[in-house]
């Protein structure tokens, strides 16, 4: 089955789609890839990235604990708060609801105060500190940032592909700062993926969720385990498998609380297929 034949199946009424085998240079693209969509979560990994970047230039340290006056709890680090481990409910002001470190709860809070630490290490605002680090040298002309350095970012797939190029083959840091970025943090702790299920354990890298053995997934069942991205509210989803050198990002106009509870199957169907798995 085509790709395209897939996609024509999906509620959404606008979808661009870039699947990529970086091994026999086979790219297919699937409607505007040029056109502009808001990425909410994949805003994560543009953050990421750039705090990894900044990890490189000895600006931030992932395992110095944050300062008091941004509102952490003592201990608290940038790696836990990236790996979702810093005890952050999933939108609050209000402080942690668990412990560090006892399970994994998904937050944009926690992001956000990344982003708080990024702004106090670089002397930078998060946002133009994100612009001039990622998207700047990575030529992601029409991604714009503003708000939430969590969920407020919004570009074409063609800039997201660009940003899946760089996680895969790395320039703006090194092949063992992207590989600590993409490494299961924090091994042992369950949690759940919004919107898709609890899983014991719930692998996360530093910005990124790493699929692991969780089934059933939005990032399929023929990719690898070692298979890293993710998606957003706005319905949107991006991943990277580092061991068949494939990427893919699908974007829509279709919020992901509005697909009926379809999302996860439809993503996960698209990804078996660019992965070479026959549709079930």
């Amino acid at each position: 089955m085509d790709p395209a034949e897939l996609v024509d199946d999906w509620p959404a009424e606008r979808v661009a789609v870039i699947a990529a085998d970086r091994v026999t240079s086979t790219v297919t693209e699937i409607g505007d890839t040029s056109e502009v969509f808001r990425l909410a979560s994949i805003t994560k990994v543009m953050t990421a990235l750039a705090v990894m970047v900044a990890v490189e230039e000895g600006t931030v340290d992932l395992d110095r604990a944050l300062d008091a006056d941004l509102g952490a709890p003592a201990g608290v680090t940038v790696r836990m708060l990236l790996a979702h481990a810093g005890g952050y409910p999933f939108e609050s002001s209000l402080g942690t609801m668990s412990e560090p470190l006892t399970r994994r709860i998904y937050s944009n809070s926690g992001i956000e105060m990344v982003g708080d630490a990024l702004a106090r290490s670089t002397s930078m605002s998060a946002v133009d500190y994100i612009t001039d680090a990622v998207m700047t040298p990575l030529a992601m002309t029409s991604t714009t940032l503003s708000g939430s350095v969590a969920h407020g970012a919004s570009a074409s797939a063609s800039d997201v592909s660009r940003l899946l190029d760089e996680l895969l083959e790395p320039t703006l840091v090194s092949r063992a700062t992207i590989d600590e970025m993409t490494r299961i943090q924090y091994p042992d702790l369950a949690g759940i993926v919004p919107g898709v299920g609890r899983f014991d354990p719930c692998p996360w890298g530093l910005g990124v969720e790493i699929r692991g053995v969780k089934s059933p997934h939005w990032m399929g069942r023929a990719t690898s385990p070692r298979t890293f991205g993710h998606f957003g509210g706005a319905g949107t989803m991006a991943w990277v498998d580092p061991e068949s050198r494939r990427t893919l990002v699908a974007l829509t106009d279709l919020p992901f609380d509005q697909w009926g509870g379809t999302a996860v199957r439809h993503w996960g169907t698209l990804s078996d297929l660019v992965s070479g798995a026959r549709p079930a």
